[in-house]
């Protein structure tokens, strides 16, 4: 298959933007509540010893100077052996947040923290706050970068993630790039809205099951690709340390079932860095084709690469245009 570019890979997956779903007309508690009032520092950052720490060491080591994959790698590793903890974004029965966990992570809040710090440090400052993370990680968590306290307007499958963080400049969809690809199709997508008792928001408000089914529907509309396993090992020289690292899954449901990072180290092997329910930990793994072989429910990986900051599409009119673009 003949490598397409970015924006054309986007071009397909976005050409329904005219017909997504919305928050409008669902208006009941949850968006009551979030109008009112915003959570506590304390309920949305946990862990802000540990950042500082991390923070300090950062700037002594001028980290901000390497390049975005090798920084996100080095953020990444200062999390090794972090328990896993799940469910730690239902924080609240009605209010959405931007939040940070960094004494519990699952595998998308642990790249999700890691890559958001890189691009903390993508802007050069002084001091470091929670703030700053927070922002970094309601850009790349939300669709079109914003939360206004709405569950909904958090994007809660990995491949949506995948197309809107490249639409947005701070990641490049490259899975069709590195060869082998092939679309996954007649997937049903239905997690969320099948297992809600275990989402604290959707056990809360009844209201929002039917739109998240309306948000299911346009994740399983889109065209995703993967490389199968069997031909991870023979792109595996392609990849690069900070790359995101997306695991394909062989059942319905979702696209893919787990996330983390690629580290290729000194004896280089690309190694699988996530957030483990095996090991309850961060660990830094065995390669990524290896990995991939020790689960007979792995189907392959989606990659997506870090981009420095000044690919970011930072002002809602740039995003908009920008989309605009995509769909023609």
């Amino acid at each position: 298959m003949k490598p397409i570019s970015r924006r054309a890979c986007l071009s397909v997956g976005l050409g329904g933007l005219s017909n997504l779903p919305t928050t409008r007309g669902t208006a009941g508690l949850a968006d009551l509540f979030a109008r009112k009032r915003r959570l506590p520092m304390s309920t949305i950052f946990k862990g802000e010893d540990r950042f500082q720490e991390i923070v300090k060491k950062a700037k002594k080591g001028h980290w901000g100077n390497l390049p975005i994959g090798e920084r996100t790698i080095r953020f990444a590793e200062e999390l090794v052996g972090v328990p896993y903890t799940g469910f730690t974004l239902e924080i609240d029965d009605h209010i959405e947040s931007p939040s940070v966990n960094m004494k519990g992570l699952d595998c998308w809040t642990f790249f999700e923290i890691s890559l958001g710090m890189a691009r903390m440090f993508g802007y050069e400052k002084s001091r470091y706050h929670p703030a700053d993370l927070l922002r970094e990680i309601e850009f790349t968590r939300y669709r079109g970068g914003h939360c206004t306290g709405k569950y909904l307007e958090r994007i809660h499958y990995l491949a949506e993630w995948f197309y809107e963080n490249d639409a947005r400049g701070s990641i490049d969809c490259i899975t069709r790039d590195l060869g082998y690809a092939r679309q996954i199709e007649g997937r049903k997508i239905s997690e969320m809205t099948v297992l809600w008792k275990s989402y604290r928001y959707l056990r809360n408000n009844p209201e929002l099951r039917a739109p998240m089914k309306q948000w299911e529907n346009y994740v399983q509309s889109m065209p995703v690709y993967y490389i199968p396993k069997d031909k991870v090992a023979a792109i595996e020289p392609k990849l690069k340390s900070g790359d995101i690292i997306g695991i394909a899954t062989k059942y319905n449901g979702g696209f893919c079932s787990h996330v983390g990072l690629a580290n290729r180290k000194k004896d280089g092997v690309v190694h699988f860095m996530h957030a483990s329910t095996t090991y309850h930990k961060v660990v830094v793994d065995k390669s990524i084709s290896g990995y991939l072989y020790d689960f007979s429910k792995h189907a392959g990986i989606l990659v997506g690469r870090p981009l420095e900051v000044s690919h970011t599409v930072t002002k809602e009119q740039e995003y908009k245009a920008n989309l605009k673009k995509l769909i023609g």
